[in-house]
């Protein structure tokens, strides 16, 4: 299937069995690595660089904005509808204009920081990411969660605005059959 946005020839990488929606809209596939068994729904942008596990699933709609910043996701992530990674941001305490526009001379401080999510992550509708924000293996969050820096553990549910601990997952048999998985590459 052609996509309409770019041509799949232009990424950095991509894997085997990969699936991409025809209105995905990569700004920069020279900075974009896929692995294997990936699927990215319609409707998702994506104007950074990024790095894609295999087995990850990005659900329609998603926005990964931030400009200069990138994106790290790991194998068997699900992120579902309408989540928004945000890479780079204003500081908004007025220092200067704001938007991709606007000629450096007159911008004011950025916050532009690496996001990392982790393998087995699980991002539910409507979770935002800020700046800076590593999500250890396993973490999962409730929808409409607000993901800031900050110290997150492994194996985690989180929810809210900002998303509190909710309570443990038990990742025994995600390990075990991602394990089996991985093996029959």
């Amino acid at each position: 299937m052609e996509n309409l946005f770019f041509d799949r020839k232009d990424l950095k990488y991509c894997g085997e069995n990969v699936i991409i929606g025809k209105t995905v809209r990569i700004r920069k596939p020279h900075l974009v690595s896929i692995g294997d068994n990936v699927i990215i729904d319609d409707f998702t942008y994506i104007p950074c660089a990024m790095e894609i596990g295999d087995y990850t699933h990005i659900g329609a709609n998603n926005t990964f904005i931030g400009g200069p910043g990138s994106v790290k996701i790991g194998s068997f992530v699900n992120i579902a509808p309408g989540c928004q990674i945000v890479t780079g941001s204003n500081d908004y305490r007025g220092g200067g204009l704001v938007g991709p526009t606007i000629p450096a001379e007159f911008l004011g401080d950025a916050v532009i920081e690496a996001i990392i999510i982790g393998d087995h992550c699980l991002l539910a509708c409507q979770t935002i990411v800020l700046p800076g924000a590593v999500l250890p293996e396993g973490l999962a969050t409730g929808a409409m969660s607000l993901v800031k820096g900050g110290t997150y553990k492994a194996w985690t549910l989180y929810a809210g605005i900002p998303c509190v601990e909710i309570g443990k997952r038990d990742g025994t048999k995600m390990l075990h059959d991602a394990e089996i998985l991985m093996r029959r590459k």
